[in-house]
């Protein structure tokens, strides 16, 4: 099987054949079924396309999280962006009504 603790595959028979199952650990009790298929002739059929499967479904999750790390750092980083001129503009408006206040004494 594979190396991967989180997702495997495994084959099981049937009454008209064999079926393969890419399986995800969810937790240390409990495995869900992410994707299926059935109808092979052969044990190794079946266990070849579970091999090949298991290998585009996980580099397709890897560019997917890849996709999602991405697009949370660029949120992060317009969120920090719009706090760091909220805080500016603050600074900005404070000082100003300080100007105001000096010159009504002054007047």
């Amino acid at each position: 099987m594979s190396k991967s603790k989180k997702y495997d595959f495994r084959v099981s028979q049937l009454d008209n054949g064999w079926k393969t199952e890419i399986t995800r650990r969810m937790t240390s009790t409990k495995t869900v079924v992410s994707k299926s298929h059935d109808g092979f002739a052969t044990e190794a059929e079946a266990a070849a396309w579970g091999e090949l499967e298991l290998k585009g479904y996980l580099s397709a999750q890897m560019e997917r999280n890849k996709r999602k790390t991405e697009k949370h750092l660029k949120a992060k980083s317009l969120a920090a962006a719009i706090a760091a001129e909220s805080a500016v503009d603050e600074e900005f408006s404070e000082s100003d009504s300080e100007d105001d206040l000096d010159d009504e004494e002054l007047g």
